[in-house]
């Protein structure tokens, strides 16, 4: 009998170690001499480089099932969509436009993906299947939109815009429809990324001077400066338990990726290079 606690006592601890190094944040440097797709555990140790292209490769998100990771590369002479398996084999291209596709997110539900492109004559948020198929123009603007967020539910988009004369955070359905501005404020206001819990939506604003992660209530409301730091604080991206949100930031003189409490408090550098990591993304393994 105890033999048989030991043994399962030593399985646990295995799969514990096992469920600890899937605790990933996938981000952009070039610190190889151009930007390449990072992975790295959530802690800031064991950075890998998952893509290895004399293009440049960045802005990566994961699919929620944390098997597959979107990313915009110029490999073929233009921004375009990728995907590639999570140790970065297997990358194959989605989108095939003279234009320039990039910052994709993948749908909560897994089913589509949605990203910015200027197909159109100007920045655009489109959706697509995840191969790539049937992409769809959602909001059909003669001003800019860009950096598009899904909720946690699958039902709105966030994203930024300059329909109003300056960027903005706007959410609409995530089928276009009922688009309606959150923030209204005369510095730019980009970036939005929800919380998992779809209570909060984190975003970058240099409303008080610089570039700082603010964060707010889903409806706009109660906007909080969370770094409060002279430097530039940009990408805000939440960790699945909400608990932690990373951001990239020049703080130390280069751009490098940290992370904070969703409150602001505990702020620390997680990489720790001459050149720039930015753009994090949060595994959903993190939980």
């Amino acid at each position: 009998m105890r033999t048989f606690v030991f043994a399962i006592l030593a399985v646990f601890v295995l799969l514990s170690g096992v469920a600890q190094a899937r605790k990933w944040i996938a981000f952009t440097s070039n610190r190889d001499g151009d930007n390449e797709i990072f992975i790295m555990d959530a802690n800031g140790k064991n950075p890998r480089r998952l893509t290895d292209n004399r293009a440049s490769d960045f802005t990566p998100a994961w699919s929620p099932n944390g098997q597959k990771i979107t990313f915009t590369s110029n490999r073929d002479g233009n921004n375009e969509i990728f995907i590639m398996d999570v140790n970065g084999k297997n990358p194959r291209r989605l989108t095939n436009n003279r234009a320039s596709d990039f910052t994709p997110v993948w749908s909560p539900n897994g089913q589509k993906i949605t990203f910015t492109s200027n197909r159109d004559g100007n920045s655009e948020i489109y959706i697509m299947d995840v191969e790539g198929e049937n992409p769809i123009n959602l909001t059909n603007d003669s001003s800019g939109d860009f950096a598009p967020d899904w909720s946690p539910d699958d039902k709105e988009i966030a994203f930024g815009s300059n329909r109003d004369g300056n960027a903005e955070i706007y959410v609409m359905d995530a089928d276009g429809q009922n688009p309606r501005r959150l923030t209204n404020h005369i510095d730019s206001d980009s970036t939005p990324g929800w919380s998992p819990d779809g209570k909060n939506i984190a975003f970058g604003s240099n409303r008080d001077g610089n570039f700082e992660i603010y964060i707010m209530d889903a409806d706009g409301e109660n906007p909080i400066n969370l770094t409060n730091d002279s430097s530039g604080d940009f990408a805000p991206d939440w960790s699945p338990d909400g608990k932690e949100i990373a951001f990239s930031s020049n703080r130390d003189g280069n751009f490098e990726i940290y992370a904070m409490d969703a409150d602001g408090q505990n702020p620390r550098r997680l990489t720790n290079h001459k050149d720039s990591d930015s753009t994090p993304a949060w595994s959903p393994d993190s939980k």
